[in-house]
């Protein structure tokens, strides 16, 4: 990143807090299964983000966030564990239960209790979905909300060919999003705009924590929303497929209630219903966001206050033959990942490779708090000071049938119930991911296999992952 007007160390300097100053506020904004790239301002070209496009323009956008998996067909539930306690995937799922969210409660280790022992007045709204009372974690929880709205049973196994589509996402009357006629996403907002409000009239820095439910299914949204997005219209992903090959060894997508939204094998028509649909939720989540973002500018406090906006996890929608988020593929488990606030330099990007949850030590760094031993993510202010250190790799897993790392351009990924296939691409430069290398063979490919095996091997203990890794011949 460039600071044109300041020297390096005067610009690193400017980022750094100052001794006796106020602390920062923290703004929070978490969505719920959305993909890496659905954001108009980062080159998508067909919808309409407003308000976060807003936030890109005024702040620094690290373009390869990642989630690191799941141990669960809920990648929600583990995503938001690691966020509530800061340890890595496997090593989160040791205590991802009520005794182990119990006592890492009655010790203060989760994130919001670590602000809050910096000084912050802490709140919660939206998606919560972890191993304890979301209330016993924050200072204010309302309208604490479950892993998604109810299933409606007829938005599945559609739109079929030749028959009329029985769902209507603007309809209120159906339940789902549709709370006594109003939209969760509404409800989200108003809440934000109320702890702003409340945050108004103490000098005590607020730490505010809000999870959207939406862009998850069932994508419901009002009229006009869906109106901008006729489905003829839509783009089908240039990595569609009817169905992905090892699709049964993979994820047993029929035992998976994402998979199941639309038809397999999958048509065009039924992506683009579904991504009409996408689209059109996350159009109305960007509009409650600009209410929220409109309330802290008339509070004064956007200059003292740092706005994150991020995602629990990505997802397919129709890529790779796919619509959930249960695989190793970039749509599902890379994130959108935008910081502004004081110092961060507006309209900048950064390729780092980060994890979402690497937000915990960083807004530690802001409160001017320590970061405990027993957090295993790194601060991104490094980074945001022009001077961080990059990962050298990507760990990823699903369950005990997907492994992934990426490293030096490169994927590779690991399916040991599909007679431990393994699949590769040059993601740097196949950012598809639609040309497995693994087809072509030869010895330059091989040694890159070879690399890749070697360091997913080394890195399973910092994960805690147990997994046999077996290489067939």
């Amino acid at each position: 990143m460039k600071c044109p007007i300041l020297s390096f160390a005067a610009c690193a300097l400017s980022l750094l807090p100052v001794a006796g100053a106020a602390k920062p506020n923290i703004l929070f904004i978490f969505a719920d299964d959305m993909t890496y790239d659905a954001i108009a301002a980062l080159g998508h070209e067909e919808i309409e983000t407003p308000h976060l496009d807003r936030l890109v323009k005024g702040g620094t956008t690290f373009t390869h966030a990642y989630n690191s998996g799941s141990w669960s067909g809920a990648v929600c539930v583990a995503s938001r564990h690691m966020l509530m306690t800061g340890r890595q995937l496997w090593n989160a799922h040791k205590v991802a239960n009520r005794k182990g969210m119990a006592d890492y409660h009655a010790q203060k280790k989760c994130w919001p209790q670590l602000l809050e022992s910096a000084g912050y007045r802490t709140y919660m709204s939206g998606k919560w979905h972890v191993q304890i009372d979301a209330g016993k974690l924050f200072n204010v929880a309302r309208n604490v909300r479950p892993g998604m709205p109810r299933s409606v049973k007829k938005a599945y196994n559609r739109p079929l060919e030749g028959k009329p589509d029985p769902w209507d996402p603007a309809d209120k009357s159906i339940g789902g999003f549709w709370a006594g006629g109003k939209h969760w996403s509404e409800v989200q907002a108003d809440d934000a705009v109320g702890f702003l409000q409340e945050a108004d009239k103490s000098e005590q820095p607020f730490f505010i924590y809000l999870a959207f439910n939406a862009p998850h299914d069932p994508r419901q949204a009002p009229q006009e929303y869906l109106d901008k997005y006729p489905a003829s219209k839509v783009a089908i992903p240039r990595n569609f497929l009817p169905r992905y090959p090892y699709c049964d060894e993979i994820a047993n997508p029929h035992r998976l209630r994402d998979e199941n939204l639309a038809p397999m094998p999958r048509t065009k028509r039924s992506v683009q219903v579904h991504r009409r649909e996408y689209y059109a939720i996350i159009t109305h989540m960007d509009a409650q966001i600009g209410r929220v973002l409109d309330q802290l500018d008339k509070s004064g406090k956007e200059k003292e206050t740092y706005v994150v906006f991020t995602a629990d996890h990505g997802l397919a929608v129709g890529k790779h033959g796919l619509f959930g988020k249960q695989n190793m593929y970039d749509h599902s488990v890379r994130v959108p990942f935008v910081v502004v606030g004081p110092g961060v330099e507006a309209g900048a990007t950064s390729d780092a490779p980060i994890y979402l949850q690497d937000v915990i030590p960083t807004s530690l760094d802001w409160a001017g708090a320590k970061t405990p031993d027993y957090v295993q993510f790194r601060s991104i202010q490094p980074h945001l000071q022009g001077k961080g250190e990059k990962r050298d790799y990507v760990y990823g897993a699903y369950l005990g049938v997907q492994r992934s790392i990426t490293e030096g351009g490169y994927k590779l990924i690991y399916y040991p119930k599909a007679n431990n296939l393994l699949r590769l691409y040059k993601v740097s430069e196949d950012p598809h991911e639609i040309n497995d290398l693994m087809k072509s063979g030869g010895p330059a490919i091989e040694a890159v296999v070879t690399r890749l095996w070697k360091r997913l091997q080394a890195v399973q203990g910092e994960f805690g992952d147990t997994l046999k890794l077996v290489r067939s011949p």
